[in-house]
């Protein structure tokens, strides 16, 4: 697969740590949290529904808004620990049913979507992990072996049943994410049905159970497309909590080139040199993956450069 300096250094959008240690050891410490939680250097901030505020600064940065945490809005229960900055900040995260306002009108409301494009990496780090929790804790409360009520522990990070004892934990789909290229290095790019008109990605689908992640990329693409899988290597990863998945990116080559897309998930698929590409987005025939999203990684470093 070919690279250039153009996207050697462009990072995948919502991995690393942005310089934050998640203090793990501390989570069950209520101690220490308590502490953590008083401190006059704590900053929190609120989310809600997958978002949270963000403002723009005077020197032209753009940034979650926080909070002390004695300006914090009140909520025990939906309180959780993020992690300890170099500089021994600690951040917390409040899950509430709203946004609170502002009365200076500066903030506005943001998902990862947009926020991550903006956002510094320390931010984007705080914000994948609390949006990752929010939808999380809002989609399980209630026990899987008993139907009991759960409560959270571990500063968010666990959901106990207090009627049989049982210990949940935040729950992450392993998906596999592929560019697929031919024998003469031609991309493999579909689009779904549900997709704006002319939108062209990578191929995408879940993890079954029992199967590696390698056998789910062959699965996947033959089901999708028709097309018979060979060689798979792995490329990189990324959170995508929309609502709880972790993208696993590949490139895999193709041994088979006809292309017959299923109908149901894919509506069409096609093979792309990068003249093709180019063409096909310069004339506005192709629009790509969002350039927060691994996919649009995959493409960019088999395509050479940023996609438009």
């Amino acid at each position: 697969m070919r690279t250039t300096s153009d996207n050697a250094v462009q990072p995948i959008p919502l991995t690393g740590t942005g310089g934050i240690d998640r203090g793990t050891g501390h989570r069950l410490d209520e101690a220490w949290l308590g502490a953590a939680w008083s401190h006059p250097t704590t900053r929190v901030f609120v989310v809600s529904g997958g978002q949270a505020l963000i403002e723009d600064t005077d020197d032209g940065r753009t940034e979650l808004v926080m909070m002390p945490s004695f300006d914090a809005p009140l909520t025990e229960a939906h309180r959780y620990f993020l992690g300890t900055d170099a500089a021994g900040v600690r951040y917390f995260a409040l899950q509430k049913d709203a946004l609170p306002g502002r009365m200076d009108e500066a903030a506005r409301p943001a998902g990862l979507r947009e926020a991550a494009a903006l956002l510094s990496d320390r931010d984007n780090a705080l914000l994948v992990h609390a949006v990752a929790l929010e939808n999380w804790q809002r989609l399980h409360r209630f026990c899987s072996r008993c139907g009991e009520r759960t409560v959270i522990a571990a500063a968010g990070h666990i959901r106990r049943c207090p009627a049989c004892g049982a210990e949940h934990y935040p729950r992450t789909d392993p998906a596999v994410i592929m560019l697929v290229l031919d024998e003469d290095d031609r991309a493999l790019l579909g689009r779904q049905m549900h997709w704006p008109k002319g939108r062209f990605s990578t191929l995408a689908g879940f993890v079954e159970p029992g199967e590696s992640i390698e056998e789910a990329v062959i699965r996947e693409v033959h089901e999708e497309v028709g097309v018979a899988i060979g060689e798979v290597s792995y490329v990189a990863s990324q959170p995508w909590p929309f609502p709880s998945s972790l993208m696993l990116g590949f490139v895999a080559r193709a041994t088979s080139f006809e292309l017959q897309a299923d109908g149901e998930e894919i509506e069409e698929a096609r093979w792309f040199s990068r003249d093709d590409l180019r063409a096909a987005m310069e004339a506005g025939d192709v629009l790509p993956p969002a350039g927060i999203s691994i996919a649009a990684r995959l493409i960019e470093s088999w395509y050479g450069k940023p996609l438009a």
